[in-house]
This record gives structure tokens, C-alpha cells and sequence, in this order.
């Protein structure tokens, strides 16, 4: 059994092997993920040393200590909160070892190849078709909306294997190689002015039987994984009191006395205990997944979440007045990751906005909390028992 004091003995002793100021980067990452360090709650042999997720705190704070590099979290982090988990659950012990490896050291990034022009709140009507041909299956269809496209090697991707069941059966889950012939990238530019979201057209791609994850029409069910992991990987990330967006706000607040008034104060103290509160809902959570994998209540920390950073950057373009107002750089990039940290107040305000649709609307969140979560009936359904091809659309 391993516990605190062990975890930090192993730290130690795998930060005297690998002293981070004499070792490169990538050594150390690819060392420490054969350590099991990476993710201790995962299989020996994966990264892990199957201990209590929990635990994971011990490694982190001797390795921040030691100032170790990281694996750039915030670039990978569909990797590391929604493919990792699915492979965990479902792949076979082959994706598992060829995959999850180049994973979390950040060689491979990854991509979600979900929502569809004509399938984004209703994700399972989506309408992208795998033809199975032998031990290939031939893909063709549309994605949107997919963050860091043009810069991952991998996907989950998720397309209709038989049409003639009701929309959320007949779907089936894969792994899609974002360098195949066939797959197109094409950038979607954001109200920021930048293009980290895209769309990706699927013209006749060949992915092999052994990039299937999950059986044949099951596709659903894995992909509930994939979305139970992303609200809690969005909307339940570690951060300290006053980290996130709250943090430039009180910074401001702080050392700018000058553009304090009464109505500000009192927006900001209600927005600063509620972001707290937040935080601490989110490690509460966090700990509640040491007994499995998350459920519903992610949805409602993601929804959460959303509200607070709207309301905290239009809280800090007031703060600021005329300087609010301003905006550094309308340059269209293409970035690979979205640094709020980083960027002025214009910025945080504009991206924010992109909170409350992007790993699942608000609206469909709320329907998820209502339903999953406080128990409500559930909406009425005409579509439940109706073959996909005879949908209408």
C-alpha cells in the first residue's frame, strides 16, 4: 500500500537520480512518467503506482519544490483530462502502452473530433460515417469547433457505424491520426482575433480496427467518459485562492486605489468569495474521484465556472475604465494553447465568453444538472425510439 510518506521518500529519491537543473526537459519527463510520478493513481507500467488519486499532491509539491519542469499542462490538456482517461477505461493494453506514454510527456498532442455543424447540443445526432471495410473502417464527415486541430498528431473521434438504430446507439469511438490523408485543418478565427478552434473535414480517412476504442456501437458510452472528464478538467482544474481570473482583478484592486469606488467593492467582494468557493468545490470533487470516475456534479462545477469568469472579466474592464477598453494585438495566430494569464483584460473578457459553450453549452449543462443530478423528470423525448436515417434534418 502506498501512502504519503512512501510517495515523498520515492520523490525524493527519483529527484536525486534526476536532478532537474542537470537533466533536459524531455529526460526528465520520460523518466519520471517510468517512475510511475506522472499519474500515481494509474497502473504500474502507465505512469502510475496505482495510488489514491489524492496522493498526487505529494509528487507535485517536491517536484515544484525542486523547481522540476512540467509536461505544459495547459497545451496538452485534452490529452491529459479527456483521451487519457477514455484510453485508461477503455483501450486494450496495446493503445494503452502506444499511446498514453508520448501522451503525458507532450510528444503527441491531442484534439476532440465530437461536435458537428448539425451536431453540437444534440452531439448524438451527429452525422459523420465510418464504413467498415475489412480491418479498416473509411471515414467521412465534418467536425467543429476543434480546439488545438492544427497542432495535434492524434484525436478522438467519435462517427456513425450504423444508421439504422436510434441516434445515440450506432456510434462508435476512434482514434484518428490528424497527419492521414484525407483529414483537412481549416482555422475558425474567434472574436479574440485569433484561431485556436477549427474545423476539420474527414474526406475518405483509413483508420485501422485497432484505433477503435470500445466495442462496435458503443461509442455513446465511451464518449460519456470522455465528457464526464472534460467539464471536470475545465471547471475543476487545482489552482491557489485567488488563482484564475479573480487573481488580476484583486491585483488591480490592490494596487490601483485610484479607480476603487463603493459599487466595484461589492461586486468584487461577492465575485471573490464566490470564485473561492468555487475552488473549493472543485477540490472537494476532485477528491470524491478517488473513488471512481466523475459524474453529473462535474457539469454543474463547469457551469460554475463559466458565469464566474464572464462576470469577474466584465468586472475587470469596469475596473480599468477607459484603459478596459483597449485591445493589444487583433493578429491572427493560431495558438496552441489559450493563456488568460498572459493577456490583457481585453482579452479575458472576449475569450471568457467562449466559456459557456465549449465543453458543453451552458444550456445543456444545466439540462444535465437538473436531470442527473437533482433528479428532475427529463425533457420529452420524440426521437428516442427512432431509427438516425429517419430523423429528420
Amino acid at each position: 500500500m502506498t501512502d504519503a510518506a512512501e510517495l515523498r521518500r520515492r520523490t525524493q529519491e527519483f529527484l536525486a537520480a534526476n536532478p532537474p537543473a542537470s537533466t533536459d526537459r524531455a529526460g526528465f519527463l520520460k523518466a519520471r512518467f517510468d517512475a510511475g510520478l506522472a499519474w500515481v493513481h494509474y497502473p504500474e507500467g502507465l505512469g502510475g503506482l496505482g495510488a489514491a488519486r489524492a496522493l498526487q499532491a505529494v509528487v507535485d509539491a517536491e517536484l515544484e519544490a525542486a523547481g522540476a519542469p512540467d509536461n505544459d499542462p495547459r497545451r496538452i490538456g485534452i490529452g491529459l483530462g479527456m483521451a487519457a482517461p477514455t484510453i485508461l477505461a477503455f483501450g486494450t493494453d496495446e493503445q494503452k502502452r502506444r499511446f498514453l506514454r508520448p501522451l503525458w510527456i507532450g510528444e503527441e498532442a491531442w484534439c476532440q473530433l465530437f461536435s458537428e455543424p448539425g451536431a453540437g447540443s444534440d452531439l448524438a445526432a451527429l452525422g459523420t460515417r465510418a464504413v467498415r471495410e475489412g480491418d479498416t473502417w473509411v471515414v467521412d464527415g465534418q467536425k467543429v469547433w476543434t480546439s488545438g486541430a492544427h497542432a495535434a498528431r492524434w484525436a478522438i473521434l467519435i462517427a456513425r457505424t450504423d444508421p439504422d438504430v436510434p441516434k445515440h446507439r450506432g456510434v462508435t469511438y476512434f482514434v484518428c491520426d490528424m497527419t492521414d490523408p484525407g483529414v483537412e485543418v481549416r482555422p475558425l478565427r474567434q472574436i479574440t482575433g485569433e484561431a485556436e478552434f477549427n474545423e476539420v473535414f474527414l474526406t475518405g480517412v483509413r483508420i485501422p480496427d485497432a484505433h477503435r476504442l470500445g466495442e462496435v456501437g458503443d461509442g455513446w458510452k465511451v464518449a460519456q467518459t470522455t465528457l464526464m472528464n472534460e467539464r471536470v478538467s475545465i471547471g475543476g482544474a487545482r489552482i491557489p485562492r485567488e488563482g484564475g481570473l479573480i487573481g488580476p482583478v484583486a491585483a488591480t484592486w490592490r494596487e490601483r486605489p485610484e479607480l476603487r469606488t463603493h459599487d466595484l467593492h461589492q461586486r468584487l467582494l461577492k465575485l471573490w468569495v464566490e470564485a473561492e468557493v468555487a475552488r473549493l468545490t472543485g477540490e472537494r470533487l476532485r477528491q470524491q474521484l478517488v473513488a471512481g470516475q466523475p459524474g453529473p456534479e462535474g457539469s454543474g462545477l463547469k457551469l460554475g465556472f463559466a458565469r464566474l469568469n464572464q462576470e469577474i472579466s466584465g468586472l475587470e474592464v469596469e475596473l480599468l475604465g477607459e484603459e478596459g477598453l483597449l485591445y493589444e494585438d487583433w493578429t491572427m495566430r493560431r495558438p496552441e494553447k489559450v493563456d488568460f494569464a498572459g493577456r490583457d483584460a481585453g482579452y479575458r473578457y472576449l475569450r471568457a465568453k467562449g466559456n459557456s459553450i465549449e465543453g458543453g453549452t451552458s444550456e445543456v449543462l444545466l439540462n444535465i444538472v437538473a436531470e442527473r443530478v437533482l433528479g428532475l423528470p427529463s425533457e420529452p423525448r420524440t426521437d428516442k425510439d427512432v431509427a438516425w436515417k429517419d430523423l429528420a434534418r
